[in-house]
């Protein structure tokens, strides 16, 4: 179901952790992994128009902005092409992930994979 899952993608310079999901309960524990090594965070539920900053990680739940998954692949590729990006959700939702790894995400998982790398996922932007 995942894709690299063993080799986690090395974040880009600088920035922060965009995360795009309306999971506002999941968005506080993905802010938390970002915040303990010193990554800014942001919760998006779309792509910014005029971004502030660049991101250092894309990550998009699957679950909440699934249909929005493919463009905000295209416009990481276009925008930000050297940033890891992670899609997740549910395995009963393969169609969805089928549709992320076409996409181009740097890795696809399910949501319990995403949820059980949390604890270092960021550590390599020490």
């Amino acid at each position: 179901m995942s894709d690299n899952v063993e080799s986690s993608p090395k974040p880009a310079v600088g920035g922060g952790v965009w995360f795009f999901s309306g999971d506002l309960m999941f968005a506080s524990r993905v802010r938390g992994a970002a915040e303990r090594v010193g990554l800014a965070f942001q919760l998006l539920g779309k792509w910014p128009a005029d971004p502030t900053s660049s991101p250092a990680w894309i990550i998009v739940d699957l679950s909440t902005r699934g249909g929005a998954a493919a463009e905000i692949r295209r416009l990481a590729a276009d925008s930000f092409p050297q940033v890891p990006t992670i899609a997740y959700g549910p395995h009963v939702q393969a169609d969805r992930s089928r549709s992320a790894r076409e996409a181009g995400f740097s890795q696809v998982l399910t949501r319990g994979q995403f949820d059980a790398m949390l604890v270092d996922i960021f550590s390599s932007h020490d």
